[in-house]
């Protein structure tokens, strides 16, 4: 690979970062339009699945009969409702720093479901990502650190599910990247569609709005980023080792804090800034131990969010 080449990698894997980094400003313009959050992930992922769709069109009848394919849809579609629905009316800080605990839960989930023992430096990457969670969650005057609102649970539960989802993928790697970038977006687009319509039918969400040009150009701004994104993230998946693209990809992060620091979306504060610091960390050592002597297909952290 030439030089030039692995530029454009690189930059694939930044543009995705970016558009994950900041979506949570259009997001929340959506939900500012009368759109909760359920309504606004749907409103951008089913244009996006369209696409999708119609790309990997010979995919469908796979996913469809595949139990397994089931599964990876569920758990793309369980993290995009935790991480949108979070991302949109949570402190963005500590919303994406406790979404990328993942790799702490990786590693319990990888132990259970694929038999992989975890080794030392990965028990040591537990120990560091928990303590870092630790310091996000805890509040002085408490007596345990627990979560602070319903979006500290969303985002703890969007990083969970992520994680199954990075099992399930290398669990299920004999499926093409097809069938699998196919599914995590049906399942974002189904699994949205069930709860918004069972929210709806209990009366706990107000219906979506009408079409009009309030927030139509938001949603399919965003549908379209994020489509972009995909087919960035796999162009620079696919040309660098999977060590390299894990670590570009936590600049997500950056992405994130600085822009939601810059329009009053979030509050830093040090004891935070010490809990980031602990589960940065963690994924950049998690990152730097899956070395690769080629580069691999697209793995969870690279076929979705975002990610979530």
């Amino acid at each position: 690979m030439t030089v030039n080449e692995k530029r454009w990698a690189i930059l694939g894997l930044l543009v995705n970062a970016f558009v994950w980094g900041v979506s949570w400003w259009p997001l929340r313009q959506l939900n500012a339009a009368g759109f909760h959050p359920l309504w606004g992930t749907l409103t951008v992922f089913a244009p996006a699945l369209l696409v999708v769709g119609l790309w990997y069109r010979r995919c469908w009848r796979t996913v469809l009969t595949n139990p397994s394919l089931w599964a990876l849809a569920l758990a793309a579609g369980a993290t995009n409702v935790g991480f949108n629905w979070a991302y949109t009316t949570g402190d963005v800080i500590r919303v994406i720093l406790l979404f990328y605990t993942m790799p702490a839960w990786a590693v319990l989930l990888a132990w259970w479901l694929l038999g992989e023992r975890p080794t030392p430096a990965a028990l040591f990457r537990l120990v560091i990502a928990f303590a870092g969670l630790w310091l996000v969650l805890w509040t002085p005057g408490s007596a345990w650190p627990v979560p602070q609102s319903a979006a500290d649970v969303l985002a703890l539960v969007a990083g969970f599910m992520f994680a199954l989802n990075n099992v399930l993928l290398r669990r299920g790697r004999n499926h093409g990247t097809g069938a699998r970038v196919l599914a995590m977006f049906f399942g974002a687009v189904f699994l949205n569609t069930l709860v918004a319509f069972g929210g709806y039918s209990l009366g706990l969400l107000e219906a979506p709005k009408p079409v009009n040009a309030d927030w139509v150009p938001v949603a399919l701004g965003l549908s379209l980023a994020v489509v972009a994104a995909n087919f960035s993230i796999q162009y620079g998946a696919a040309r660098l080792a999977s060590s390299t693209t894990s670590v570009v990809m936590l600049s997500e992060v950056v992405f994130g804090s600085v822009s939601a620091i810059a329009l009053g979306a979030a509050v830093f504060v040090p004891q935070t800034g010490v809990g980031a610091l602990c589960i940065m960390t963690a994924a950049m050592m998690a990152a730097l131990a899956r070395q690769a002597p080629q580069p691999t297909p697209p793995s969870a952290e690279t076929t979705t969010a975002n990610s979530p």
